[in-house]
């Protein structure tokens, strides 16, 4: 008889010890995704920002502009538009341009007029365009 009372009361512990196994299951699962899904904001949320710091109007028929990587991830340069033409540079065009690096120079053959609104633009190869306006002669942002 008393064997009897043991085995019921081991069937009845059985659900509830299913259900706390259900649950710890359920936490570790979701942690493992939370954990996964926080990797993945980390290596992909970073943002291109390029900023035309200076432009430097030389002669007639060129120009330097200065260009700092203010974004969080690494960018390849593409090319160079003014008023939205492609821009003759006399660097070497694509080029990696690293957060940590320095502002760079690039010198850019194009004709200008002073007092004359220029769009300059900067494209990376992921496609984005950063356009600042400059006026020919003045070396201003």
């Amino acid at each position: 008889m008393k064997m009897r009372k043991l085995w019921r009361s081991r069937k009845a512990l059985s659900p509830v010890i299913a259900a706390i196994i259900l649950i710890a299951v359920t936490v570790a699962v979701s942690i493992a995704v939370a954990a996964w899904m926080g990797a993945l904001t980390f290596t992909f949320m970073g943002y291109e920002d390029i900023s035309i710091t200076q432009v430097t109007w030389t002669g007639e028929t060129s120009l330097e502009i200065i260009i700092d990587n203010t974004g969080t991830k690494d960018v390849t340069i593409h090319h160079v538009e003014i008023n939205y033409a492609v821009a003759n540079v006399s660097q070497i065009l694509p080029f990696s341009f690293t957060t940590l690096e320095d502002p760079r120079t690039l010198a850019i053959a194009y004709p200008y007029t002073n007092g004359i609104g220029y769009d300059i633009s900067v494209v990376t190869s992921g496609g984005y365009k950063f356009t600042d306006h400059f006026t020919g002669g003045q070396n201003t942002p």
